[in-house]
């Protein structure tokens, strides 16, 4: 069995007025698996239960929402995919491109920062 950290992103869907803008959600969780394609069926399962409204009680921004599951953006082998995880074990990456390094500075500091992700990373079917 290998360890594999999956990227799930969920993302807010308003039930009762249009939207422009879509937050956005990217959950990593761990998953052991004997294979790549075991693990995404898994990532997807979790992904599918973590969709919904908290029983009707979920708002954004005072409105009434849900969360959809958008997909499984990457899944990533685990370094020591063999061992169980532990204290320092990289368990996903994301590569990315900023234009400057202020950009950097922001996006450490949460500040909006425009953002390229360079991820390249098998696709699955759905």
């Amino acid at each position: 069995m290998s360890w594999f950290a999956a990227h799930i992103l969920l993302y807010v869907k308003l039930k009762s007025h249009p939207q422009n803008r879509f937050p956005l959600w990217e959950n990593i969780i761990l998953i052991q698996a004997e294979s790549e394609d075991e693990a995404f069926t898994k990532a997807e399962q979790r992904g599918h239960e973590e969709e919904g409204d908290e029983d009707g009680s979920f708002r954004w921004g005072g409105q009434p929402a849900q969360w959809v599951f958008a997909g499984v953006r990457k899944l990533t082998l685990c370094q020591d995919a063999e061992k169980r995880p532990r204290d320092g074990t990289e368990v996903s990456f994301t590569e990315m491109e900023v234009g400057s390094k202020e950009a950097i500075g922001k996006l450490l500091q949460g500040e909006p920062v425009s953002v390229k992700l360079m991820d390249k990373f098998k696709t699955f079917a759905s």
